[in-house]
């Protein structure tokens, strides 16, 4: 049996694979910086700062508090394109990108 035929027996009729480009808006490459800000890149090119110092800080700040932990803040990673940490806080990478090309930074 030919990888043609197997390929058409694998799919259901009508439906065919794609292979979708990557969202421009998602994180490409972030990095813990010093006084909990981080270096964001995004897949079309977009570059900056978030400052995470005040959010951190906040009383309401919900699991973004555990984040104070220097050791745990670093641990910063993308998961589909989203940044995340592994106490399970993440940040919108739309939202990021929305807010960095409009300024270059962000201060929560």
């Amino acid at each position: 049996m030919s990888s043609q035929t197997d390929a058409q027996e694998n799919h259901s009729a009508g439906i065919a694979p794609s292979i979708s480009p990557v969202a421009p808006w998602r994180v490409a490459a972030v990095t813990a910086l010093p006084n909990y800000c981080l270096a964001l890149t995004f897949y079309d090119g977009t570059q900056g700062s978030a400052d995470l110092a005040t959010l951190i800080q906040r009383p309401d700040a919900g699991m973004f508090a555990a984040l104070g932990d220097l050791l745990l803040f670093e641990q910063v990673g993308l998961v589909y394109g989203a940044v995340t940490w592994p106490n399970g806080a993440d940040l919108d990478p739309c939202w990021l990108h929305e807010e960095i090309r409009r300024s270059g930074s962000l201060t929560f």
